[in-house]
Order: structure tokens, then C-alpha cells, then sequence
């Protein structure tokens, strides 16, 4: 710590207390893409089955939660539930589900993410070779068993690159956050250019930092993708 103190002593903007506010920001921001995106994948997996459903009464309501989640802006579905949750659910029991920031932000994120990871596996499902399904079929397996052991784990695989590029644009898109009042990492570089009036170090660093954060996801998922990919490899030892 003292040695920290003594790099940053000269320096005007990023001090201790200024890296502590980027810290907070960066917890935030990794806490609300992170639970969104987890909450958003689990919500998105009956919704894309639903959505490949024959039956018009399962598919059509997906197809419209998709339509308007996919076809409206972040920061306007951020907006009505952040604003309307006041003015419909003040002073009521449900009211401490909205208090805070955070789960505005957080049911915003995670409707948009499972709007859009509902069409990435439906279109991963719908792609399941025709030849693998009635393989099944002839070994007598369910629909349930199908689905669990053929359709979903190729689904997945063919779903990873598209769910790779889900996951960076919502990492992103959490900088709308700011606008309600959180402390995000866009929120912590206002901050600290509105204190000191320079908005090239204050938002070039946060850029550094969404820009790290990216190049994780990236390698991460790749990794994932040769593990899980590893049987398409035509490389020969």
C-alpha cells in the first residue's frame, strides 16, 4: 500500500481514493452482467423450446417477448421499469424487489439478455441434424431424453460463438447503467471527470478496462470452444 501511495503521490487524477471508485465501478458492473447474464441463460433455455414448440399457444408469446426485447433500445426498457416500477409499486409489499438500483437495472439486463439467448438456442436447436433426431427416435428415446442427451448438448456447441458475442455486448450495454444512478465502471469515469474536469484520462482508462475485460471473455470462450470442439479438429498428433 505504501508503495502504491508513493506511485500515485504525483499524480493529480488517479489517486487512491479515484482507483478505489474505479474498483466499486468495476464490482458493480461484474456483479450486474454477470447475475444477468446467468439468470438470463437459465430463463432462455424453456423459452427457446417453447419457441421451436409446434403448438402456437407456447411459441407465439415467446415469439412476442423476443420481438419487443430484440426490437426496442437497453436503455428504454431500463427507463420503464426503473421509473415505472415507482410509479406503479410504491408503497407496496413488492416495492423492496425495486428500492434499490441494482434490480431495476438487474430485471432489465436480464429480460434483454433472455430475449436474445432465447433466439441464439433456438436457432441452434432448429439447426439439430434431422438424421441425429431419428437416430433417436429409432433407439426408442423420448422426447424428453432426445432433448437432453442430442438436441441440447449440439445445440450448445453449434450456440457458442453467437452467445460469445451475447455476452461482450452485454458487458457493453451495462454502461447504461450509469444512467440510473448506479456506480458502474461508466459511472465511476463520469465521476471522476466531472471532479476533475479531464474526460481523456478519466474515460480512456475505463476504456482500458472494458477493452481487458473483452479480451477475457474472448479468450474464455475460446478455450471453451476448442474443449468443446476439440472432436471437429483435423490437426493429427
Amino acid at each position: 500500500m505504501n508503495y502504491l501511495e508513493e506511485l500515485l503521490a504525483d499524480n493529480d487524477i488517479f489517486t487512491l481514493t479515484t482507483m478505489a471508485e474505479y474498483w466499486s465501478g468495476l464490482v458493480n458492473t461484474t456483479q450486474l452482467v454477470l447475475l444477468s447474464l446467468i439468470i438470463g441463460l437459465v430463463l432462455a433455455l424453456p423459452l427457446a423450446l417453447m419457441r421451436c414448440s409446434n403448438k402456437a399457444y407456447l411459441s407465439k408469446p415467446v415469439y412476442l417477448f423476443t420481438y419487443v426485447f430484440r426490437g426496442t433500445p437497453l436503455i428504454v426498457q431500463l427507463y420503464l421499469i426503473y421509473y415505472g416500477s415507482g410509479f406503479t409499486f410504491n408503497d407496496t409489499w413488492i416495492w423492496p424487489a425495486f428500492e434499490k438500483a441494482f434490480y431495476p437495472a438487474l430485471y432489465a439486463f436480464v429480460l434483454n439478455t433472455a430475449a436474445y439467448t432465447t433466439e441464439i438456442l433456438r436457432g441452434a436447436i432448429m439447426a439439430t441434424p434431422r438424421g441425429e433426431i431419428e437416430a433417436a427416435k429409432a433407439y426408442g428415446m423420448s422426447w424428453w431424453k432426445r432433448t437432453l442427451r442430442i438436441v441440447l448438448p449440439s445445440a450448445f456447441r453449434r450456440a457458442l460463438p453467437a452467445y460469445s458475442n451475447e455476452v461482450i455486448f452485454m458487458l457493453h450495454a451495462s454502461a447504461v447503467a450509469s444512467t440510473v444512478t448506479i456506480l458502474d465502471l461508466t459511472g465511476a469515469a463520469y465521476n471522476i471527470y466531472s471532479r476533475y474536469y479531464a474526460p481523456f484520462e478519466a474515460f480512456i482508462f475505463v476504456a482500458f478496462i472494458y477493452l481487458c475485460l473483452t479480451f477475457m471473455i474472448i479468450y474464455i470462450f475460446k478455450r471453451i470452444e476448442n474443449r468443446m470442439l476439440a472432436h471437429l479438429s483435423t490437426s493429427r498428433p
